[in-house]
């Protein structure tokens, strides 16, 4: 007889034990032999050498099933007893799962660039329209570097520039004014990541999310570093930004060129950074287009009438401005 305590890490007990302890009971049906005792988040153990040693095994390939796809079923755990893939192991290109189970993947052509430029380029800008997965698909991408320990940590950033508000009339302290200017981007974590894991990340500072500014001084490595909203740098801010790439750093600089909030007549960052580096070996640049917008069916609508509405007012100031010239 041997006695063994199993410590289940990086995973909520909550999940692994179901609601009701009904997976835990289901483990020990399916391991007769053995005494199985759980206390948070450690399960003892006592039984024979051999039998010992298959649960442990069967115990950690489910605690890495839930690591990976944050979730486990019956289905799932009859599987990993009895050394068979589970269903989700033969579904092919997902990224990560949400904390509901969905796989999160490339859903059309560009966004599958997106994951293949990311795969083989150290730095990625990636524009195009609102809804067309730009900035979800990205933070998917650092989620699983970070999954896969291929980076030990994930820095999102974005510049807090109104659109139609005042920074200063916000009420609350410093943190308060920013937070709703990086919400997109808890939004996207939170939707990939459990709430409790996420939170011990962001105090651990495995996962940081700070506005644009606090960029500067900083060399950042072994990461995974997104800029979102880049349409709204100033072209020194996005300079600053793309020069505190570091070792083993990958960065995604994504944004949509037609919702630029700069002031009237100031140059977007991002327009003139895809302009100056579009030939520099080691980037790779992906454009979304209208077809990829993957939310609500009325954004491909909106997004339609308000490109209609430029080119109208586009081609009645050009009409305007040959009048003048013939005057």
């Amino acid at each position: 007889m041997i006695e063994k305590y199993i410590v289940l890490e990086d995973i909520d007990p909550v999940v692994f034990y179901g609601v009701g302890n009904v997976y835990l009971q289901m483990v020990r049906s399916l391991f007769p032999k053995l005494r199985i005792v759980a206390r948070g988040n450690v399960i003892k153990v006592l039984g024979d050498d051999e039998e010992t040693e298959r649960f442990e095994k069967c115990i950690e390939k489910m605690r890495q099933h839930i690591v990976k796809y944050n979730s486990i079923h019956e289905e799932d755990i009859i599987d990993i007893v009895k050394d068979r893939p589970t269903k989700a192991d033969a579904v092919k290109g997902v990224l990560v799962y949400s904390i509901s189970g969905r796989p999160i993947k490339g859903r059309s052509a560009n966004q599958q660039r997106l994951i293949d430029e990311f795969e083989q380029s150290d730095m990625v800008f990636a524009e195009g329209p609102a809804g067309t997965g730009k900035t979800y698909l990205s933070i998917a991408l650092a989620v699983r570097a970070l999954k896969e320990k291929t980076a030990k940590k994930i820095i999102l950033s974005r510049p807090a520039v109104e659109a139609g508000e005042k920074l200063g009339f916000l009420p609350g302290d410093m943190k308060d004014k920013i937070d709703p200017y990086l919400q997109p981007l808890y939004d996207a974590l939170e939707d990939m990541i459990p709430p409790q894991k996420l939170q011990d990340m962001i105090d651990k500072r495995i996962i940081q999310i700070a506005p644009l500014a606090f960029m500067r001084g900083r060399t950042l490595s072994d990461a995974v570093v997104i800029l979102d909203e880049a349409q709204n740098t100033t072209p020194a801010q996005i300079r600053m930004f793309l020069t505190r790439m570091g070792w083993n750093t990958k960065m995604i600089i994504t944004g949509d060129l037609t919702q630029i909030d700069l002031p009237r007549g100031q140059r977007s960052g991002l327009s003139e950074a895809i302009e100056l580096l579009h030939d520099i070996e080691g980037i790779g640049f992906v454009t979304m287009e209208k077809k990829d917008i993957v939310r609500h069916r009325l954004v491909t609508r909106i997004v339609n009438a308000y490109e209609r509405a430029d080119k109208s007012v586009g081609t009645s100031e050009e009409k305007h401005q040959n009048t003048t010239d013939k005057q």
